[in-house]
């Protein structure tokens, strides 16, 4: 059920060099009931008081429950813009207007394929955040498999890479693979790659009957990978997107 709440910032820290993480609870102190994959709009007004708003997906690791009690988000800054000076001015125990939850990006019930294919640029990376405690009831009660690309210029731009390689380790039917367009690690590892997610893909070898590809993050990728999918045989209804555009 979509709300409309108040939310007070209970943490802020630099993610990458123009990323912030955010970390919010609701001002009324109520739980956030979400299934993760969504996410949550942002209200505000321009300097003119014209209303705006922004959409963030929630980043925040939830169960099937799905009820959270802070809201983690992963803010592109963008000069100048009008929801970066927003965040710029909000201090500790500051309050923002919000609702939600929206979106259907979401690993569904009735999904009968083997293995997922998560691919993800810049902080399109959030909503698969969210879903690892999904994953792992995947994984442990229907052995499915999930491969996660996630492109990024280095080293630095890999958010949460360290919590991905962490679920990686800790379960084998989860792969991840950082996609690393500009410049290698200065201590690569074993499943980084080279490039951008559409250069890898043909190395996962999709599988037209039994996968299922979720896409988030720049539209260009978006596009690419889409095309790229159905030119390998990818039925459209097995390729779910969402696209993060980053607005002033």
């Amino acid at each position: 059920m979509i709300e409309h709440f108040q939310l007070r910032l209970a943490d802020s820290r630099m993610l990458a060099p123009s990323v912030r993480h955010l970390a919010f609870e609701r001002a009324d102190g109520a739980p956030f009931a979400f299934t993760p994959g969504q996410f949550i709009q942002i209200h505000f007004h321009y300097d003119d008081g014209k209303p705006t708003k922004r959409s963030y997906s929630v980043g925040t690791p939830a169960g099937e429950a799905g009820n959270v009690r802070r809201l983690e988000l992963a803010v592109s800054y963008v000069e100048g813009g009008a929801a970066t000076n927003l965040f710029d001015s909000l201090e500790a125990g500051g309050e923002i207007e919000a609702s939600g939850p929206y979106g259907r990006f979401c690993l569904m019930d009735d999904d009968v394929n083997r293995r997922y294919l998560l691919i993800a640029t810049g902080t399109g990376i959030t909503p698969y955040r969210a879903m690892l405690p999904r994953i792992e009831k995947l994984i442990r009660e229907h052995g499915r498999r999930f491969v996660l690309l996630y492109g990024a210029r280095n080293e630095q731009e890999l958010l949460y890479g360290e919590e991905f390689d962490a679920f990686a380790h800790q379960h084998p039917e989860f792969t991840f693979h950082p996609c690393l367009s500009r410049a290698a690690r200065a201590a690569p590892r074993p499943n980084d790659r080279r490039g951008h997610v559409q250069d890898v893909l043909p190395e996962l070898a999709p599988d037209p009957e039994h996968d299922i590809a979720y896409l988030c993050g720049n539209p260009d990728m978006i596009d690419a990978t889409f095309t790229q999918l159905k030119e390998l045989g990818m039925p459209i209804k097995h390729i779910r997107r969402e696209k993060y555009v980053s607005s002033r």
